[in-house]
């Protein structure tokens, strides 16, 4: 008698977990696997594919830089880029997700580019070797970037009788920026993810790379 009262209150308790994180989402931390500090800016996302009104959004080129330097957009959204500089830009992308070129210009360009898959996608100025940007489009409403202390909640309810989330991580210091880390959580509780991070370079070799792979493309 005594076990099955047991039972069912651990059985109350995990069904009132589960209540709680359906009603306000899943609360997601991301820290350094090498210090345990929280990681700012990692944007997060998860669920099944499913349509999210598309945006329309811009990142500027000011002083020989992208802003912002990641952009969060659903699929089938545009962006505009704009130069704001006093110099030509040629802003590329190579990526799977979007492959573009807008060649040598000033001022705006004359259309948007549509972002019509999932993915991570890097741009480059084939002008300026220090220039580096992202668009992470993603094809869920439950996204989000992660503040000081690492933490975001996502809009994640998960249906009946779902007890595991797959998550999606995507942070500009992973050693492979070109996809996201993916895990499999327990979607009744909050959940707590640890990244490879790679320090802040004092200079950005990879651009070094990203200028070179475009160059023998």
């Amino acid at each position: 008698m005594q076990q099955s009262a047991t039972t069912f209150i651990a059985g109350l308790l995990l069904c009132l977990a589960a209540t709680a994180t359906a009603a306000t989402g899943l609360p997601v931390t991301v820290i350094n696997n090498d210090n345990n500090k929280p990681v700012a800016g990692a944007v997060v996302w998860a669920g099944n594919p499913q349509a999210v009104a598309p945006v329309s959004a811009e990142i500027y080129q000011k002083d020989r830089a992208f802003h912002p330097r990641i952009l969060v957009v659903p699929v089938g959204s545009s962006v505009d880029f704009p130069n704001r500089d006093n110099t030509q830009h040629h802003v590329y992308s190579f990526s799977p997700a979007k492959t573009f070129n807008i060649k040598l210009y000033a001022g705006r360009p004359e259309a948007p580019i549509i972002f019509d898959k999932p993915g991570i996608v890097e741009l480059g100025c084939n002008i300026h070797d220090q220039m580096q940007g992202f668009v992470v489009v993603t094809d869920t409403p439950a996204v989000g970037r992660t503040n000081d202390a690492g933490q975001v909640t996502l809009d994640l309810k998960p249906q009946p009788g779902e007890h595991r989330a797959v998550l999606k991580i995507w942070h500009p210091r992973l050693p492979d920026t070109t996809r996201p880390v993916i895990r499999e959580v327990d979607a009744s509780q909050p959940a707590t993810i640890a990244l490879d991070i790679d320090p802040e370079p004092a200079t950005d070799g990879s651009l070094d790379m990203l200028q070179q792979r475009f160059r023998e493309l």
